[in-house]
């Protein structure tokens, strides 16, 4: 029978015991034992997939890793304790000393963080490029680059980068692409049918969806995640078993919670486009976001984050988070309940006044990702705390 990988995804089901139980239990244990020394000899030399210890593997890790295998079409899969260890891992596992990372330049804070402030003492370099110019990445190519990075739709301002471009790109340089789903999850696209070779995400945020636990996930090229398992199982980020029993039941429904997360943020983003106190706003599946045709290439749907810059800069951005009644100010996305966050004082706070302004974190930016709330609603909150600003 030829299923969807969605249906796939909803009927992988490893963790199991005996007892034939339809919804998947807990393994909430450090470690496993072993029937006779022998079978502990074979598992501790990797001759059998045997779980020995929960900071190496653990059956509810195991599961969650495989539906996001599954969802992302990749050769395999490895869960981690956040989305920031993932990212970190997938640069230690496979980086080495004198190697070239090359990023965008708009990306998550602390991914910036862990680039420019701790890469470089292992003695790993790096350069940014800049997401909208995509005509400039080759030339900042190095004979020493390994890895190209990228967000897609970046965080916080929604740039969309050609994921078929990236993908030839790095293919023609023998170059590892990694990409940061987490914006998009891998029911609104899928980076590896573009070329990628890794897909990284921060599980805390759409896949699981209520704001509930951490977890992180690294999907792709079997070689290059095992690199990163392994890295993983000596340094300790392990994911806990509960919270990937948590974001892996949450996988059985993230198709049906995009499609509405997705409506939601593009009903919003239409009726908030032309408002007198935004000078800009930004939503890929919108027709005057600058990348929309290569958006509705490579996405499903818009995706549940819309940008917009208020007009009277940080003054009036904190004047409109203080308005609101209904939206949640919160460090977190991806939830059902919508979330307003501004992003230069809060997740880029870190970066350099001339750091973010490159990459349009400008201080009257404000992130809106929308929640699964009535869609009206949401607005009418958006709507009255404009009129206060």
């Amino acid at each position: 029978m030829d299923l969807h990988p969605i249906t796939q995804a909803i009927r992988t089901q490893t963790a199991q015991t005996n007892e034939m139980e339809h919804s998947t239990p807990l393994f909430l244990t450090s470690s496993f034992c072993f029937d006779n020394a022998e079978e502990m000899r074979a598992a501790f030399a990797d001759e059998t997939d045997d779980n020995i210890y929960s900071r190496f593997s653990n059956p509810n890790v195991h599961e969650f890793s495989e539906r996001v295998r599954v969802l992302e079409g990749a050769e395999a899969a490895y869960g981690t304790a956040s989305g920031m260890s993932a990212v970190f891992a997938s640069f230690m596992a496979l980086l080495k000393s004198g190697d070239h990372l090359l990023s965008c330049n708009a990306i998550f804070g602390s991914t910036h963080t862990v680039i420019t402030k701790y890469l470089n003492r292992y003695g790993i370099e790096y350069s940014y490029v800049p997401a909208g110019k995509p005509e400039e990445w080759e030339a900042a190519i190095r004979p020493n680059t390994k890895m190209i990075y990228l967000e897609t739709p970046t965080n916080p301002g929604l740039d969309i980068i050609d994921l078929e471009f990236a993908g030839k790109l790095a293919a023609k340089h023998n170059l590892i692409l990694n990409v940061d789903n987490c914006f998009a999850t891998p029911v609104g696209q899928r980076p590896i049918e573009w070329g990628a070779h890794l897909v990284v995400h921060s599980a805390t945020k759409w896949m699981d969806g209520q704001g509930r636990v951490l977890g992180g996930v690294v999907a792709g090229k079997k070689e290059l995640v095992h690199q990163i398992y392994l890295f993983c199982r000596s340094t300790g980020p392990a994911m806990s078993p509960f919270n990937a029993w948590v974001i892996s039941k949450s996988l059985e429904t993230l198709h049906v919670r995009m499609e509405r997360h997705a409506a939601n943020a593009l009903h919003i983003a239409k009726a908030l486009e032309h408002h007198p106190q935004i000078s800009w706003l930004k939503y890929p599946f919108l027709p005057s976001h600058p990348q929309h045709k290569i958006a509705v290439k490579q996405m499903q749907n818009g995706g549940g984050i819309v940008c917009f810059e208020l007009k009277g800069g940080l003054e009036s951005g904190r004047k409109f988070l203080n308005s609101l009644e209904l939206l949640t100010l919160t460090a977190n996305l991806g939830d059902s309940r919508s979330i307003a966050s501004h992003p230069a004082s809060t997740t880029h706070a870190k970066l350099t006044e001339e750091e973010r302004l490159a990459v349009n974190i400008t201080p009257g930016l404000i992130r809106i990702s929308t929640g699964l709330e009535y869609a009206d609603d949401i607005l009418q909150d958006i709507l009255q705390a404009l009129d206060k600003v």
